[in-house]
């Protein structure tokens, strides 16, 4: 294959063969980001060697997604245990929140290669971390960053309405003032229907001076659509929990390289758990990045549950074998593929 950038496009799948770093500013803006990209081990070509490297590596790239995604995306950030120590720092110090650590367990199959204890000093790894993060809501007042939590409480302090007010508009018994307007760690947001009768009553009983209250333009109160944006979905199933038990793919899933029987990507995720990612954390026809596409699995889950996928793989080899991988899964479909929906990037 010659060195000119390609995209592959077809029903709402998007890879792009180029580094993503060129690629995020056109990019629409996601509602999940699945970020499966180096892990410090020298797993593929640009990997970094060290976890220590990690930083330095995905640091672009995080800034990239800070200055894309919106409030409420949600990332699913898979590593190994050091990886994510290490790359954590600057998760939070742009703006991602911490929700919670997800372990692939992928069992005693996993040990065999892998159990030479007395040179390993250690017991066998049979794990990886997905890690969970929500991109945090931000609100720019008076040349300083405040977070929703913040911003609720100032705006309301603006109105110099008494806080137990917020509990007779809220047809609460003291929850609006020890819930939503606390500065303990006890605060949780107000649901979208107290909210809105928050604003409404800031905005007819506030002082003339500071009004609108809970605006972000100076012009007009947030709505309760905008609000509720702001918040990323989550809609998980009882009886899974932060721990997935999955075999490591030696199966038909697994994908092999052209005319030979060695697997073509190290590290390929099961397609069953990248789909029950993007289920939870977004509704169908939303937007998923794949900034480190590998075998696009997160592009293929897009497919079969209805997003949008954008993905992108440096490797032109990688790249075409997802290609293929992609247009195999329905012959049917894919026959209609046409030659222009292949071709080199303008």
């Amino acid at each position: 294959m010659n060195n000119r950038k390609t995209i592959f496009r077809l029903h709402g799948i998007t890879i792009y063969n180029d580094d993503v770093l060129a690629l995020y500013g056109d990019w629409e803006t996601p509602d999940v980001i699945i970020s499966d990209g180096g892990y410090g081990v020298s797993g593929f070509k640009g990997d970094a060697n060290t976890p220590s490297e990690l930083p330095a590596w995905y640091q672009p790239h995080i800034e990239s997604w800070s200055e894309n995604a919106r409030p409420g995306t949600t990332l699913w950030f898979w590593n190994t245990e050091i990886g994510w120590v290490m790359v954590h720092p600057i998760l939070e110090e742009n703006g991602w929140d911490y929700v919670c650590c997800n372990i692939w367990n992928k069992g005693i199959q996993h040990v065999a290669g892998n159990c030479n204890l007395s040179r390993l000093k250690h017991f066998p790894i049979v794990t990886e971390l997905c890690v969970q993060y929500v991109k945090r809501a931000e609100f720019n007042v008076d040349g300083k960053r405040l977070t929703l939590k913040e911003w609720l409480r100032h705006e309301w302090e603006k109105t110099r309405l008494p806080l137990y007010k917020t509990n007779e508009v809220c047809g609460v018994a003291n929850a609006a003032t020890r819930k939503y307007f606390t500065k303990c760690h006890l605060w949780y947001a107000p649901p979208a229907e107290h909210f809105e009768k928050l604003v409404a009553y800031a905005n007819e009983h506030g002082r003339e001076e500071g009004k609108p209250y809970f605006s972000v333009d100076g012009k007009t109160p947030i709505s309760r659509a905008e609000y509720e944006s702001l918040f990323a979905k989550f809609d998980g199933k009882y009886g899974i929990t932060n721990v997935w038990l999955h075999p490591p793919l030696h199966n038909s899933e697994r994908i092999r390289t052209p005319n030979s029987q060695k697997y073509a990507h190290l590290n390929q995720k099961p397609l069953k758990l990248i789909r029950m990612l993007i289920e939870v954390s977004s509704e169908p026809g939303n937007i998923v990045w794949e900034p480190f596409g590998g075998l696009c699995t997160a592009g293929l889950a897009s497919y079969f549950t209805h997003r949008k996928a954008l993905c992108a793989e440096v490797d032109s080899d990688i790249f075409e074998v997802a290609v293929e991988r992609i247009k195999s899964y329905s012959n049917d479909l894919f026959s209609a593929l046409r030659e222009e929906d292949y071709g080199a990037a303008e």
